[in-house]
């Protein structure tokens, strides 16, 4: 059996479970949802159909791509439905020969004028769409939890990530990287020279001017980068579908005693985080003793304090302070951890380095840092 295969098995177990015939999944414009390269390793654009008898339908774009690709019980490509995606789930229930009044599932992205056209055109099934709870929510649990395959795709995307970390700081030092658009360019260029699919997500790189910013705005400009003061750099890279995600701070003398500061507390909220990460333990107090930390040094960190990652450069678990935050820490999660402090006249800085909590431990699997220069 396939990893997508025993992934599938793990849905078409819930769906007997909760008694849901159909489950559809979406990856189109405006609707973006990579479980269905989890699903499938299918990269993109198409529909998937998973039933309660144990049977999976990819509806691709590109049917050539989806043949080289994907692993699917069944391929019909969407031009065989006209290209329309109603037309394309009808043509599902058909298929399979749905009983009268069974219950189908459709994406909560889903806009309500579409839910009732999906409703119109399946009159004859008890259609369902969740806000949270359902299939979607199920299928989000199980990608916070990476298997095997998945640990093996991030050990070699990590190891990418770090050459390109020492990579960054030895152009910073020979002064061939000066620009914000130095270091976002040789990000991309060089992640595609270690074969991976490009970035994860845009590059931020803001200079000592632009580094107040949470996430500069735009992402990079021409401005200098790494002189005097405090120069953020975060980015990933994508390997097999999966993205990395760290974040650097370049601090260049002199500085002043608030940036100085700054980066020792940032630091110091980083390790006080790392020490906290283990087995059942919950994300929200994790997030809230850095907070606190950061509330007697008469700071704030006006961000949560890290996030899953896998096919998503934010996924679950989210590690915020927040009140329903009731994610709990598991082995298999990946996930950021992130302090950060950030000032008008003084610029900013974030530490950003990327987790796997192991059955025996903490693993930090990036080697982002601040690089005082």
């Amino acid at each position: 059996m396939s990893i997508y295969a025993e992934r599938r098995a793990k849905l078409f177990d819930w769906m007997k479970r909760e008694n849901v015939f159909l489950a559809i999944f979406e990856d189109t414009e405006g609707r973006r949802d990579p479980s269905i390269r989890w699903l499938s390793g299918h990269p993109g654009d198409a529909l998937m159909a998973l039933t309660i008898d144990n049977h999976s339908m990819l509806i691709p774009w590109d049917k050539n791509l989806a043949i080289f690709m994907s692993d699917a019980e069944i391929i019909i490509p969407y031009s065989e439905f006209e290209r329309n995606s109603l037309k394309a789930i009808r043509g599902v229930a058909d298929y399979f020969q749905l009983p009268f009044g069974s219950r189908a599932e459709i994406p909560p992205q889903t806009p309500y004028p579409l839910f009732l056209r999906y409703v119109e055109a399946l009159s004859d099934y008890d259609v369902i769409c969740h806000e949270e709870g359902g299939i979607h929510a199920e299928i989000t649990a199980l990608r916070a939890v990476k298997d095997p395959t998945e640990i093996g795709i991030y050990r070699r995307l990590s190891d990418i990530t770090n050459e390109l970390i020492e990579l960054l700081e030895k152009m910073v030092h020979e002064r061939v990287i000066t620009t914000e658009l130095d270091a976002a360019l040789f990000i991309e260029a060089q992640c595609r020279e270690y074969g991976c699919e490009g970035t994860g997500f845009e590059t931020l790189a803001a200079g000592p001017t632009r580094s107040f910013g949470i996430h500069a705005f735009p992402a990079y400009t021409a401005e200098a980068f790494a002189t005097q003061g405090l120069s953020i750099l975060d980015f990933g890279v994508k390997w097999q579908g999966y993205t990395s995600d760290v974040t650097l701070t370049f601090a260049h003398p002199p500085l002043s005693r608030t940036q100085t500061r700054m980066l020792t507390l940032t630091e110091k909220a980083y390790n006080l985080a790392l020490n906290m990460v283990g087995n059942n333990v919950p994300v929200r107090s994790i997030a809230a003793e850095v907070d606190r930390f950061f509330a007697n040094a008469k700071k704030a960190m006006p961000h949560g304090l890290g996030h899953g990652i896998g096919l998503e450069a934010h996924e679950a678990p989210a590690i915020r302070n927040h009140a329903d935050n009731d994610w709990v820490l598991k082995p298999g999660m990946i996930f950021t951890l992130e302090p950060g402090l950030y000032d008008p006249a003084h610029g900013g800085c974030r530490l950003e380095n990327d987790i796997l909590l192991t059955e025996t431990g903490v693993e930090t699997l990036t080697k982002a840092r601040i690089i005082r220069l």
